[in-house]
This record gives C-alpha cells, structure tokens and sequence, in this order.
C-alpha cells in the first residue's frame, strides 16, 4: 500500500470559505509589506471553489473595504444594490409591516452570491501566491508528542464501502504547517475534535444552530425588482419556533427565496423542509413564484450562539475562525463579514508569529481577545439577547428585540442563555401531530426532486460518511421514543426508516443523497450520530448558492 506523502507550508488553512480566503489574503499582503516570503495552502473539500457554500445573501462590505479598498475595480461580484428593505409579519393569509431598526438597515448592502464571491476571493488570493487545493478534504489532525498541532491530513481516495483500497486508491496527504487555521464552517468536524481536545468551550455557554434552505428562481418579469430585500417572521412556524424566511431580488429577473427554522424545536413532527414548502405557498410569496421556475436546491446548518457562545479561539499550533467558532449576527441576518474580519485579525496574528524568532511558542493566546475587543465582537456583544430572547416564545422574542433596538441600544446589563439543540427535542407522545400538504410540482416540491437540483456527486461505493455509535439507539430511542427526527430535519434524505411485515424497523443511511448541512450531527437527541468528511469532491455542487 502506497505511504502518505507530505507537503510543508508555512500556513495551512482549511476551508476555502469568506474567512479562509480572507485569512491567506493578508497573510499575503502582509508578507508582500513586509518583504518576508510566507508559504499559505489552503485546502477545500468542495469539487471547486464555492461548490459548498451557501448563503442568503445579502452583504455588507464593511470587512472587504479594509481588504481590497479597491474591490469594485477588481471586479467583486457584488453587483446589486439593495434598493428596498421590508420586513414582514405574516399569518397564514396576510402580511403586516414591522419597523426596521436603523442598525439593521441594508439600503448601503448588496445582494449577491457567497458562492461567486468566493470564487472571486480565489483568484485575488491565488493572484497573490496563494496555493489553493479543492477537492481536497482534511480527514485528520495531526499532532505532535507534545498535543500540539502541527498540520492535517487529507482524506484517502478510492476506498470501498468496507474501507478496503480500491484499484483506484490514492491515499490521502500529510500536510504539515507552523499555523493550521480552521475555517470549515458551521460544525465542523476537525473543529468539534479540536474543541474537545482542548476544552476551548469550557467557558462558554454552547453553540446553537439553524438549518437554513434556499432556492434560486426564476421569475416572471412583472413580479422582479431588483435590489429588494424582504425578511418575514411568523407563519408557517408555531410561536414556539424560531426561524423565518426571506426573498432577496437579484439580476436578470432572478431571486433567492429562502427559510430557516431553529434547531432547537421541541416538537418530532416538525419537518423543516416542509415549512419552507409551506412558506412559499403564502399568497404574498405564490403570486411572486407563479409562471417562474426554480433552478436550484440547497441546505446548510449555520452557528446562532454568537457572542456568548464563542469557544476560546486559539490552541498549541492553529486557530478557529469564522461559522466554524460561530460569528453570525443573527439580528442583522448576516455573517460574510465578520467571517472575513476574523480571518484576516487571525492573518495578522499568524504573521506577527512567523516574523518572531521565537516560534516554538506554538499558541497564539490573544488571538481571542484581539477578535472580542474588534468591531465583529462589539457587534456580537450589543445584539446578543437578541436569539435567546426568542426561546420563550416569538412574542416575548419581538417585543423584547424592540426594546434592545429602541430603549436600551444593545446595552442591557444581562446576558440570556443558550443551550444545546439536541436537548430541546421532546418525546413525540407529548407533541401535537403535524402534517403537511402532498407537494403541487409547481410551488412546492419533494426532497428527491429538490435534491436533484443539488448536483451532487458521491461515489456510491466509499465507506459510509455518517456514523452511528450505536446501531440500536437508533430505533430503541430515536424510533420508539422520537420517531425518527432524522427522517425529519434532513433535508436530502438521507435516513430512511423500513418497515417489512413481521420485522423489527429498520434504519437505512442514503448518504450519497447527502448535502453536509450537518444537522443530523446537531440535532440528534442522543448524538449518536456523526457526521464526517467523505471523500474529497464529494457532495452537492452548488452553483452560485
């Protein structure tokens, strides 16, 4: 069997994600300042650049203007200018106006593609020396006798289903570095492994999630405005969820529709996919669809927690930056840039580092700090009721949210708590059913015809990505007690459970469906269930999403 080879870098970053490419931007930059020829590699488990990533969006370009001052001239692809921005309250058949808060307005924004924006990064980033690896997933940490990190390994290629080398087998690469930056997004699972390693959220209170869908449609000339920006709260979701949607108006009669919904829901009947279905079919929101097409599908699970939920950011050997440590500002329903602020405050962390003559000194213990006392954490820190108010229910969450905006300016003397998603769910006896409309083909859909519009690619037979720590569990609990959230929450799915005559039920995994949002590694109530990368390219391959 071949042995892995290895590569050495000065800055290995995972993920080539906003705060990925920002981070190996200024470490560029700052090496071209400074005449000091730093290598940076980063590694991307997507098949291209921006195949993996999926966002709203709407933008705000405070984090860019400090990296590329110039970013117009460069030809960023943030194109169109929020004209108008509404948000809405809705029931089942009408819709009221709420006041925006000034803070919150998106008038001076773009509306525009994570994914392309991406793309964009690369090339800056590659023009600057930059070497970028797609297709490429880091399946492990490596570490030193000392528990310190000292780079990642990628994954093998062309295994079987019962990891057996195939005649197509390539293993995977030790890549070693002086600084491993983590950037792989929400839940990532060398992120979890190093936060469990080093106790990094030991004095923090835990991470919460949302999954969070979107579509691309096409529409009718007479319904698109570009530029408008529309949020909604309310319907279809009970006043004990949270989430809500929004409709953002792009070029050449095209718009972004999409929903999240909480992953601290208590009740098992609940299926996210189908409230986004049922979003859509809002007279307000059919009338904009009718006559369109929709083009693509996607899922993504984003971190919620923010400001008092952030892990302790530095370890022996790397750091976390971006959804990876979780730095979304939910009240402005926005993350690009702050991922892209903390990649590059992480940049300049790791180039004081490499300029030292001291680097055995392998952890760079303020780079905690240097993000809470920047504007994301000021940020962060004045909206940070704002989640958690919502945990006792959408009318205290929107009365208590206006008077943080209005009265007391982000400076209350206290501090909610979050907790983790999976506890929320409770035993399906004590829920009230939920049922949901057969999809109409032309507003709503299934998840096998949206999973289509995903363009995943997934090598059938490779080792399975999704492990169970225990097969039981899965029916014992999750089954008799539950009934299957997985099949739920998934969004492409993936978890199917059989029932044959005279047979106990049966749990069946479709993981080549999967389109790693990871919400079955957040929101299974035993977390018996792990989420792991597959082999390199694997997954869906979205197409400015």
């Amino acid at each position: 069997m071949s042995e892995k080879e290895s590569m050495q870098y000065d800055v290995v970053i995972v993920g080539a994600g906003v705060s990925g490419l920002g981070c190996a931007i200024k470490l560029k930059q700052l090496s071209q300042e400074k005449n000091l020829d730093i290598s940076v590699c980063v590694i991307e488990k997507g098949s291209s650049i921006g195949s993996h990533i999926l966002s709203g969006a709407v933008m705000e370009p405070t984090a860019l203007n400090e990296l590329f001052p110039d970013w117009q001239k460069r030809g960023a692809p943030l194109r169109v200018n929020v004209t108008s921005d509404h948000f809405y309250y809705l029931t089942k058949s009408r819709y009221y106006s709420l006041p925006i808060p000034s803070s919150l307005n998106n008038i001076n924004n773009f509306i525009g593609s994570v994914g392309e924006y991406c793309q964009w990064l690369s090339t800056q980033a590659e023009d600057l020396g930059v070497e970028i690896y797609p297709g490429f997933s880091a399946a492990q940490v490596i570490y030193n006798d000392n528990r310190e990190v000292i780079g990642i390994s990628t994954g093998d290629m062309g295994r079987d289903k019962e990891g057996n080398p195939t005649e197509q087998f390539q293993p995977g690469l030790n890549i070693f570095a002086k600084q491993t930056i983590f950037a792989e997004g929400a839940r990532g699972s060398l992120t979890e492994e190093l936060k469990k390693t080093y106790q990094l959220t030991k004095d923090c209170q835990p991470q919460t999630y949302a999954l969070g869908f979107k579509e691309i449609w096409e529409v009718d000339p007479s319904v698109h405005q570009r530029g408008k920006v529309t949020h909604t709260v309310g319907w279809p979701l009970s006043s004990d969820t949270y989430g809500g949607g929004w409709i953002y108006h792009l070029d050449e009669r095209q718009i972004s529709i999409g929903f999240v919904v909480g992953l601290d829901y208590q009740n098992p009947y609940l299926n996210p996919f189908e409230e986004f279905q049922q979003f859509k079919t809002h007279p307000h929101i059919s009338n904009l669809l009718q006559g369109g097409r929709r083009l693509s599908y996607g899922a993504r699970a984003l971190s919620e927690g923010g400001w008092q939920s952030i892990p302790k950011l530095s370890f022996p050997g790397g750091l976390l930056i971006g959804d990876a440590a979780g730095f979304l500002n939910v009240a402005k329903i926005k993350g690009s840039h702050t991922a892209l602020k903390t990649g590059m405050l992480a940049a300049e962390q790791v180039f004081n580092y490499l300029q030292r003559s001291d680097t055995d000194v392998k952890e760079l213990s303020t780079f905690t700090e240097s993000v809470k006392s920047s504007w994301v954490g000021k940020e962060l820190y004045s909206i940070r009721n704002i989640r958690p108010s919502f945990n006792y229910g959408r009318g205290f969450g929107l009365l208590y949210s206006a008077i943080e905006f209005y009265l007391l300016k982000g400076k209350s003397p206290w501090t909610f708590a979050n907790h983790y998603d999976h506890l929320a769910l409770k035993p399906i006896k004590s829920q009230p059913t939920i049922s949901y409309p057969k999809a109409d083909g032309v507003i709503t859909f299934d998840k096998n015809s949206s999973v289509y519009l995903a363009n995943i690619h997934h090598s059938e037979n490779q080792p399975v990505h999704l492990k169970l720590a225990q097969y039981d569990t899965a029916i014992k609990t999750n089954y008799y007690l539950y009934g299957s959230p997985e099949t739920k929450y998934c969004p492409a799915g993936v978890y199917e459970i059989i029932n044959e005559l005279n047979a106990s039920p049966k749990l069946i995994i479709n993981a080549q469906n999967c389109i790693h949002c990871k919400s079955c590694d957040i929101k299974d109530p035993t977390q018996n269930i792990r989420w792991v990368p597959p082999e390199g390219g694997s997954g869906p391959n979205y197409a400015n999403m």
